[in-house]
């Protein structure tokens, strides 16, 4: 696990946990048919891995079943790295008690998040070892382009995974985009009317798409300049002129974003851009293959 001061699950917020009441709210809206079947004897069940990857969003999984009237005992650390193949194909991951019944209440709705989350958590991982042996130095970060309603478990996931989740919603960080520019005119002055209400605790990083571009951008104050959608060749190049011409001028961060994937971001790699940020790592990624079996 990339954290080295404390638990992932320590930075969730106080409200996280009606996001999962929401979630049984929409599986079970009304009767639980097959839960009338089984009844509510207490019984344990197995959650096993099937498939090789990290795990993470115990922290959700723990709360479904907490909801549900049950309890968790963990026998793998969140941020493990599980390979089933080299114990038998499955490996038993946590054990969860309580009535029949709710054990297959939360089956589902535990199952499906962890599963994603654990996804995430390992793709994370996976295009950050490979940036770091190809020399990257700098930040490998997500994006926003996450599911709505369910952006708390995938940035949880990639931050388990060991990369920068970058801006978590609109009020973290005031990121203008082309669609800005053009609504406002021009880069300077949309850098002017967000420095006017963002005050000093929050980045200006603007999205362009040539050096001319940026160096309004840097000029106007921006924080950070979004260098998008540059091939490698033309990336290197931008980036080295940009360091070089604004060197003990102004303090600017760069980073690059645009259909980066682990089949081409080596071609972008180069030590001038602070920031690599992709949403492949998040999005349309396999997740990792759980399932929850009552002990018989």
């Amino acid at each position: 696990m990339a954290l080295s001061y404390g638990a992932a699950e320590d930075l969730l917020p106080i409200g996280w946990k009606t996001q999962i009441t929401e979630w049984f709210n929409e599986d079970t809206p009304s009767f639980d048919y097959g839960g009338f079947v089984v009844g509510s004897s207490a019984n344990t069940a197995t959650l096993f891995c099937k498939s090789p990857g990290i795990l993470a969003g115990v922290p959700f999984f723990d709360e479904v079943f907490a909801q549900a009237g049950c309890t968790v005992e963990w026998h793998v650390k969140e941020g493990t790295y599980i390979d089933p193949s080299k114990q038998g194909g499955k490996v038993a991951a946590a054990t969860v008690k309580g009535p029949v019944r709710k054990l297959l209440l939360g089956e589902r709705v535990a199952l499906n998040t962890l599963a994603r989350c654990s996804g995430i958590a390992t793709k994370s991982h996976e295009m950050n070892v490979l940036v770091r042996k190809a020399g990257y130095t700098g930040i490998l970060a997500g994006t926003r382009k996450t599911t709505p309603g369910f952006r708390l478990v995938e940035k949880y996931g990639m931050i388990v995974g060991g990369v920068d989740g970058h801006r978590h919603d609109l009020s973290s960080m005031i990121m203008l985009k082309d669609n800005h520019i053009w609504a406002k005119g021009s880069i300077t002055e949309a850098v002017k009317a967000a420095k006017s209400v963002g005050g000093f605790s929050l980045k200006v990083e603007v999205e362009v798409d040539s050096e001319s571009a940026a160096d309004e951008a840097i000029e106007a104050g921006a924080d950070v300049v979004m260098l998008d959608n540059f091939d490698g060749e033309g990336l290197r190049a931008v980036a080295r002129t940009l360091k070089t011409k604004w060197a003990g001028k102004r303090q600017v961060l760069l980073e690059c974003s645009g259909g980066l994937t682990t089949s081409n971001v080596e071609s972008y790699i180069n030590n001038d851009i602070d920031i690599i940020s992709t949403s492949s790592i998040h999005q349309g990624v396999p997740h990792v293959d759980f399932s929850l079996k009552i002990d018989h």
